[in-house]
């Protein structure tokens, strides 16, 4: 058999158990009684609920409720960059960022040289858990019909969806927008690219020669070798 145990998640043990009394009729009495567990998660020491006890409870469900309402809060103005938000717990960002350059990580077994390079527009969907990138041809006037093509990188599946191999993703449930936005980029631009996945190749042409030829050098990415995946925008929000 195999122990999962790890793939569970956040555990959670139980500490405090609650009993709420409640007399009949029309003006109606209530009474807490609070309960401590024991190490096998039993109530035991019966007692009523103190002050010390209900204020710290309060304080619990505060702040569990600004966590939730906080998640892809922007901290001001929201960024330009910024397409489209879902706040709710299970919620994700989309996002642009233009064609520039920067620094891509490769293993040795690709025969690629880590280094600066320039890469197309791109666009950003990401939950907690979960990263796709898209390239767009252009860097501005997008629109909820603006044609998405494969984002032209390794470790990608075809749908967009990015593997992260062993990168620790951490995101807060009070993760601000800005703050989520830029531990994505820099989770996906910090990890190194090592596998074409499934035999999907991202490009027109054959990818390892193309980072290649553009790896350091000042020649801007041939945006004619995007592939487009007859995605548009609004399809991300759907």
């Amino acid at each position: 058999m195999t122990d999962i145990t790890n793939s569970f998640g956040t555990l959670y043990h139980p500490v405090k158990a609650f009993v709420v009394y409640s007399t009949q009729g029309r003006d109606k009495d209530i009474y807490v009684e609070a309960y401590d567990m024991d190490e096998t998660g039993r109530p035991v020491n019966a007692h009523p609920l103190t002050v010390r006890e209900s204020t710290a409870l309060a304080k619990a469900l505060d702040s569990r409720d600004e966590r939730k309402q906080g998640f892809l809060k922007p901290s001001g103005l929201i960024p330009p960059k910024v397409l489209y938000t879902d706040t709710s717990p299970n919620g994700f960002a989309l996002w642009h960022t233009p064609a520039q350059r920067v620094k891509l990580l490769f293993t040795e077994g690709l025969d690629i040289p880590c280094g600066k390079v320039a890469i197309p527009s791109l666009v950003w969907k990401a939950s907690k858990e979960n990263l796709h990138i898209y390239a767009v041809r252009n860097n501005t006037g997008l629109h909820e019909e603006t044609a998405l093509h494969h984002a032209p990188f390794f470790n990608l599946y075809e749908d967009g969806r990015v593997c992260m191999g062993t990168v620790n993703i951490n995101i807060s449930a009070d993760c601000s927008l800005e703050k989520f936005m830029q531990l994505w980029e820099d989770y996906f631009f910090n990890s190194y690219f090592s596998h074409l996945i499934q035999g999907h190749s991202p490009v027109k042409t054959n990818i390892v020669q193309l980072w290649q030829s553009l790896v350091n050098t000042r020649r801007k990415f041939p945006v004619k070798q995007l592939v487009t995946n007859g995605l548009m925008i609004k399809d991300l929000i759907a």
